[in-house]
């Protein structure tokens, strides 16, 4: 993660406690600002996650023992980010005392070695399991990226049917299906399934593999979380119509419940930490089930049995048309379009 330094106080010990954050696994400083309102400004504008702030006098008060306060400032917008960053600039902040403790033992004649054994008895190994990078875009955009397909299949799902009665072909539609509804279903929506297939494969090619982002699942498992993504989205796109049979209220509600979704998936605020309420409304969404699928079975590469009733809740989203079934047959012949 990207951090800054606002160093006044300009010493040894100061840039040594610089090159200490630099050299752990999750942060990485890439700026050092004159002023705190500077810094301040660059987390403003996504430049960083975090700065450390070293006040003028630090290692004076430090090699006196006159406590000197360090501070460290961090955005908690991405919860993921600001967690990596508060965990190492906390760190950092409590080795300023072992810095006047690593002077007093090299004044000593102590080695390297016997100070880091003082001062840390036990040193931490960190491995991060599937992610061992820490990259953000690895969690952000495997949920953003599918959560606006998604919302773009509920979209289009539902216009489709209601330009139907909006431009009065509904009943030539079904006339050329026999005026068997689920015949009609099938044959408009056969199209639009490929091409989204198309659209969301060639996602996935290009994350995972032009792009490299951690999949310990197989090629498979991805192949089947896609084709389960568009059915499941196309399923509540035709169930959300027939359920509201006005192209206006349609679509009003798939892009609710789609702009929903993203708060509800888990990713950015675990669900476990919400209220109960929520939790239990986090089921009604697509996007909940198709990252739980995917964080299990793709990202720490678990089988399927695993997450299957976050399957068998995207097959339950699939099968939603058969309940407003008749509903949709009923507006294509009788409802007229109102603006």
């Amino acid at each position: 993660m990207p951090v800054g330094v606002v160093d006044l106080d300009n010493t040894s010990t100061t840039r040594a406690l610089t090159r200490r954050l630099d050299a752990m696994q999750m942060s990485h400083v890439v700026a050092h600002y004159p002023s705190m309102s500077e810094a301040r400004r660059a987390i403003q504008r996504g430049e960083i996650y975090g700065f450390l702030y070293f006040p003028k006098g630090t290692t004076d008060n430090l090699l006196s023992s006159r406590q000197p306060k360090i501070s460290y400032y961090y955005t908690y917008t991405s919860l993921t980010a600001g967690s990596m960053v508060m965990k190492d600039l906390k760190t950092i902040s409590t080795l300023g005392s072992a810095a006047v403790g690593q002077a007093m033992l090299q004044a000593r004649g102590f080695t390297n070695e016997q100070i880091q054994t003082f001062l840390q008895p036990i040193k931490i190994d960190l491995h991060q399991i599937a992610n061992p990078w820490g990259s953000y875009n690895s969690y952000l955009s495997t949920m953003l990226v599918p959560g606006l397909m998604m919302l773009f299949i509920f979209l289009i799902t539902a216009y489709s049917l209601g330009a139907e009665v909006k431009f009065g072909t509904s009943k030539d539609w079904l006339a050329m299906a026999d005026n068997r509804v689920v015949t009609a279903l099938v044959g408009k929506f056969l199209p639009h399934t490929l091409i989204w297939l198309a659209l969301v494969y060639f996602y996935e090619w290009y994350v995972f593999f032009h792009l490299g982002f951690p999949h310990l699942g197989s090629s498979w498992m991805l192949l089947l979380l896609g084709l389960i993504q568009v059915l499941a989205s196309q399923g509540f796109g035709i169930f959300a119509y027939g359920l509201m049979p006005s192209l206006r209220m349609s679509m009003s509600i798939c892009s609710l419940w789609a702009v929903l979704s993203f708060s509800m998936v888990g990713s950015a605020f675990p669900v476990m930490g919400m209220d109960g309420p929520l939790q239990s409304l986090s089921w009604l969404f697509p996007l909940r089930h198709y990252f739980m699928i995917y964080q299990t079975c793709v990202f720490n590469g678990f089988p399927l049995v695993e997450a299957w009733f976050h399957f068998a809740a995207l097959v339950a989203f699939l099968l939603l048309p058969w309940c407003v079934i008749k509903k949709i047959k009923n507006a294509m012949l009788t409802y007229v379009y109102i603006p």
